[in-house]
């Protein structure tokens, strides 16, 4: 039962109760007036029956008191209650208005007629007596007629006492009962009333309200706090405390969800933060290393419980090579075809779950954990490969809608990046190498001398190189045998100097070398061997032989505090002098 209806029909008892317990209260008190005009009405005829016996034995003995002595005083005194004789009729008037029964009728008639005949037998012994005739006047009051009379006239005085006394004692203990009835009845009713007002306060008040709601402020005052880890025990009152319950409980499950939601909105909102940050990083990047490591720095923190690689296509778009990885990749191979891969074959990401509802890759050994491939492309051409795989269950997020597009969002970024750092190793290669030879040009030489010469001014050494009698070539063959010379020089001097040193290309037939870190015996050697691999290999030309080509070389090193200019000019002059003392030959410079 809801709480209103249970104080719905308590004020309504109570109302009842405290109705009744006023009625019961009006009929006692109504009672206990009859009582007490019983009371009276027993006092008053009492006392009248008191006056008419006291009356009669007054009028008697001044009678007799009379004609025993003749005082006339008695005689006065007799006709003075004679005047008052009305007072016997008003008596009995009296009587008749506290409504008498029938009984106290009859006994008052007789009263008032034995009265009578008494008072007619007093005067006629008072006459005989007032005639000089004292014995038949002591005869009159003392004889047996005048006793017959006057005891029959006290006899029915006492009749009318006790038939009255009788009547109102009825009456008096009928109106007490009453009045004690009503009287317990209302304080019954009463009682009932305080019992149901005190019940009401306990078992509705705070049992069913005071200590649910102390309970209910606690769990409030938690739930006020997010302290969502409360129980609330289930409430199966179908009240408005219970109603009150059962909203906290929704309130908490709210609070659940809310915070829920909560954490999945600022572990998104981490995720767009942390691929922000990527974002800008990945494109400031100036070198494929670099992008590497913000790759593998920031996937990591934004796909918690995958692991990864990242694959390069090489110049000729047939092979993905390792470029980077992050956590432990176990299933995917470090060098693949490009067909391999079915990502990249239909240009979209590939996932393969544990169930394989799907095509497996061929370049992903089998296995129960999934897989994802995402192709980077640029400008519409494939460039790489982004693969995912699953490392930790618990850690792993579900590759679902909003992991996918940030996924795609990433793979562009990074293949936009990719392509970026292609066009600027291409641009850099443009600005810093020959188109012809193939080799860094006259520019990177001079950035290449000034970076030597702050880092290490006394262990760099040059060699300036010098094509013999280049001009016939170009004059006897033309110039395609000439730029073919050029080619076929450059290649043998790069792959002779090696990681040794860096070749330029210093204008037109002239080579330059820089070598650091090496001994000025290796050097000279060095020389030498360029100019003998260069004159090994004779040339032909579109089936024409074009005959031996050889090299004139100088060789110079820094000199302590020495400017890199003095380091070129040192170098030409010793090829110079190579040139001068008969070509194909190494002259190094007196200060080596």
């Amino acid at each position: 039962m809801r709480i209103q209806e249970i104080t719905n029909w308590a004020y309504g008892l109570t109302l009842v109760f405290t109705g009744l317990s006023a009625a019961a209260f009006i009929a006692s008190s109504y009672s206990a007036d009859r009582e007490r005009v019983a009371v009276e009405e027993h006092l008053a005829l009492d006392e009248m029956a008191d006056m008419l016996a006291l009356e009669a034995d007054k009028l008697t003995e001044d009678t007799r008191l009379y004609v025993m002595t003749g005082n006339a005083g008695w005689l006065a005194s007799f006709q003075a209650d004679e005047a008052e004789e009305h007072r016997l009729e008003k008596a009995i008037a009296n009587a008749r208005a506290y409504e008498p029964s029938q009984q106290e009728t009859d006994i008052l008639t007789a009263i008032k007629s034995q009265a009578e005949a008494l008072d007619v037998l007093e005067s006629r012994a008072i006459d005989s007596y007032g005639a000089g005739d004292a014995e038949s006047a002591r005869a009159v009051v003392f004889g047996p007629e005048h006793v017959q009379v006057h005891a029959s006239l006290m006899a029915s005085v006492a009749a009318f006492r006790n038939a009255t006394a009788a009547r109102t004692s009825a009456t008096v203990h009928d109106a007490k009962f009453r009045a004690d009835f009503f009287g317990m009845i209302a304080r019954i009713l009463l009682a009932l009333t305080g019992a149901l007002f005190l019940g009401v306060l306990y078992f509705v008040l705070r049992q069913r309200v005071a200590k649910p709601l102390v309970e209910m402020a606690g769990v409030v005052r938690r739930l006020a706090r997010q302290d969502y880890d409360i129980e609330l025990r289930a409430d199966a009152r179908h009240d408005e405390i219970g109603d009150m319950a059962n909203a906290l409980a929704v309130f908490k499950e709210n609070g659940l969800e809310r915070q829920r939601l909560d954490t999945e909105r600022r572990k998104e909102q981490r995720t767009k933060d942390l691929i922000l940050q990527m974002m800008h990083r990945v494109q400031a990047c100036q070198a494929r290393s670099e992008l590497a490591e913000m790759i593998t720095l920031f996937l990591p923190q934004i796909f918690p419980g995958l692991s990864g690689s990242l694959f390069v296509l090489n110049e000729r778009h047939s092979t993905l090579r390792l470029e980077a990885s992050w956590g432990s990749p176990l299933r995917c191979a470090a060098e693949f075809e490009v067909s391999a891969c079915w990502a990249l074959r239909r240009g979209h990401p590939h996932l393969i779950t544990a169930e394989r509802h799907d095509v497996q890759c061929a370049h992903i050994s089998p296995g129960g954990s999934t897989t994802l491939c995402v192709p980077l492309s640029a400008l519409g051409e494939m460039i790489g490969l982004l693969y995912f795989e699953e490392s930790d269950r618990e850690l792993m997020q579900s590759f679902g809608e909003v992991s996918r597009l940030y996924l795609e969002l990433i793979a562009e970024n990074v293949g936009l990046a990719l392509a970026n750092l292609d066009l600027r190793e291409k641009l850099l290669d443009f600005a810093n190498r020959d188109p012809l030879s193939g080799v860094l040009n006259r520019r990177s030489l001079n950035l290449a001398l000034e970076r030597y010469a702050d880092a290490k001014p006394n262990s760099l050494t040059c060699m300036m190189l010098d094509i013999d009698f280049f001009k016939k070539f170009n004059d006897q063959f033309g110039h395609d045998a000439g730029d073919m010379v050029i080619q076929h020089v450059a290649q043998i001097l790069n792959e002779t100097v090696g990681s040794q040193g860096q070749l330029f290309r210093f204008g037109g037939e002239e080579f330059t070398a820089l070598l650091p870190d090496i001994a000025p015996e290796d050097a000279v050697s060095l020389a030498e061997e360029l100019r003998e691999a260069v004159a090994r290999y004779p040339l032909s030309h579109h089936g024409q032989l074009l005959g031996q080509v050889t090299l004139s070389v100088g060789v110079a090193r820094m000199g302590p505090g020495g400017p890199h200019v003095s380091l070129m000019n040192r170098a030409d002059a010793a090829l110079l002098r190579a040139k001068a003392n008969g070509r194909n030959r190494v002259e190094i410079d007196p200060a080596l």
